[in-house]
């Protein structure tokens, strides 16, 4: 959800034998065991998903919202112009709350999804907006800011609160557990589900205040994730996308510990195209799985064909324009029912276009059209 500033990827080791993988290397992919995978599955295509009527992941999959007649419309627009693939957030507050009801969700979602060709990359952790979250009720947007409502996972549980400075927690022990039950329940349950194409276990690590001073707090919880979801051993590919350039030594380890390179950019195309080269040596797959800020040069029109073109996949953030108000930019708000010109987003609540030319292109290049 941040912008991935490329200056980063100059100074990334280029040689996989140079990187310190960490204990769990024995265990990942071998690189052309990811590459026959990833042959089978084709372009990936898709975005970033949470429905309009949902602000967060919580009342996305809560059993009072959860409403799979509305992801089935919703998902019913992304297969007619060729989606073939969402990423999906979850949080461990739902599963701490109503384990098997999430679960059972969960697959609902995924029978869903599978009906309309679309595969699905869950997302554990994020460090990303706010650090407090709480299950039932979810907060209204608040108008004309950017994701008013997304929480953090852990958030404010594992790091303590967020003052002058964050500090962890004074107790994690407990946290930790409770986390790595999560996931090891949660990827025991679809370890061997073909609908899932893939495992994000961190979005963007270190995220939410500078990471020159804190991305050092995450990196601990980052290299025990991997631990569990490399214990139960699915049969879906693992992976923490980079984000950040300044985050050398976390990036290095993300790369090497990763069965296929997840990344983060919302730079224009010389930049992206940077980015692509740089990891391109590594020999591994590469989905971008956020990318397209119409206001920052990101657009379907600059970047989705170069993705094609280099065989990368594609999955931009946002769908349906809804009540994460993601057509607002990051730090930008405004008192206003839309911007002039959207941030994310490709259609409006009734699944029209917001600009009839990108969803055309994304047709063109998905085969729908």
């Amino acid at each position: 959800m941040n912008r991935f500033y490329t200056l980063l990827l100059c100074s990334i080791v280029l040689s996989v034998s140079g990187c310190s993988a960490g204990k769990n290397t024995q265990e990942r992919w071998s690189a052309e065991r990811a590459g026959r995978w990833y042959a089978d599955k084709g372009w990936v295509c898709g975005c970033d998903y949470i429905p309009a009527y949902a602000i967060n992941q919580l009342e996305m999959w809560q059993e009072d919202t959860f409403d799979i007649n509305e992801i089935d419309k919703e998902l019913g627009w992304a297969e007619e112009i060729g989606f073939n693939c969402m990423r999906v957030f979850l949080h461990h507050l739902l599963w701490e709350t109503d384990r098997e009801g999430l679960k059972a969700r969960m697959d609902k979602y995924l029978e869903t999804a599978s009906s309309h060709g679309i595969s699905t990359m869950f997302v554990f952790l994020d460090d990303c907006w706010d650090e407090n979250a709480a299950p039932g009720k979810q907060r209204d947007p608040m108008r004309g800011i950017h994701n008013s409502g997304w929480v953090k996972d852990p958030g404010i549980l594992y790091f303590g609160p967020c003052g002058s400075g964050c500090r962890y927690a004074e107790d994690t022990t407990a946290i930790v557990a409770l986390l790595e039950a999560y996931v090891k329940d949660i990827m025991a349950e679809f370890k061997d589900d073909e609908r899932v194409f893939a495992w994000d276990l961190y979005n963007e690590p270190g995220s939410g205040q500078d990471p020159d001073r804190y991305w050092e707090r995450s990196f601990p919880l980052l290299k025990s994730i991997f631990g569990w979801a490399r214990e139960v051993n699915p049969s879906q590919p693992l992976t923490a996308g980079i984000w950040h350039p300044r985050l050398k030594e976390m990036n290095d380890w993300q790369i090497a510990n990763s069965d296929i390179i997840t990344y983060h950019t919302y730079d224009p195309y010389v930049e992206h195209r940077h980015v692509i080269d740089t990891l391109k040596p590594y020999g591994r797959p590469m989905v971008c799985t956020e990318y397209m800020a119409r206001t920052q040069g990101s657009t379907f029109a600059s970047i989705m064909p170069m993705l094609k073109e280099e065989n990368v996949g594609a999955i931009n953030w946002g769908f349906v324009a809804g009540k994460t108000n993601t057509v607002f930019a990051w730090s930008t708000p405004l008192d206003a029912d839309e911007p002039e010109l959207w941030f994310h987003d490709v259609l409006r609540k009734d699944g029209t276009p917001y600009i009839d030319s990108e969803v055309e292109l994304i047709k063109t290049l998905t085969g729908r059209k």
